[in-house]
């Protein structure tokens, strides 16, 4: 999808604001930015973290998944529990809906136990 196809869809499927007016360029920041979260260790919940997987599933809608490449590879080699799903964002099995990151944050961390996600320490 070209800029103003992506943010005309955003806005027609009732995103926030702030993503239409980001457009591709602010998904794939966005994505970026969460990935680099995610490599100094996740200080968010698991609220967040599904919103989070939500743009990434965001980013498959509209084609840019070859411009989060670089993203996704840097997000992927960070988890682990592979087997657990931790959110449905997609259709299918998207990788990034299974696991969550090994250097997860105290926040994360008890959202996770507290739904059985994760066992406790």
């Amino acid at each position: 999808m070209t800029d103003d196809e992506v943010r005309s869809y955003l806005e027609q499927n009732g995103y926030p604001e702030h993503l239409v007016r980001g457009g591709r360029a602010g998904l794939l920041r966005r994505w970026s930015h969460f990935a680099g979260e995610v490599e100094r260790g996740y200080p968010h919940h698991l609220e967040d973290y599904r919103n989070d997987l939500d743009l990434r599933a965001l980013i498959r809608l509209t084609g840019l998944e070859a411009e989060a490449a670089e993203a996704d590879a840097r997000f992927e080699k960070l988890l682990t529990a592979r087997h657990v799903r931790v959110w449905e964002s997609a259709p299918g099995d998207p990788f990034w809906d299974f696991g969550y990151p090994q250097n997860a944050g105290p926040a994360l961390i008890a959202d996770l136990q507290r739904e059985g996600l994760m066992p406790p320490f």
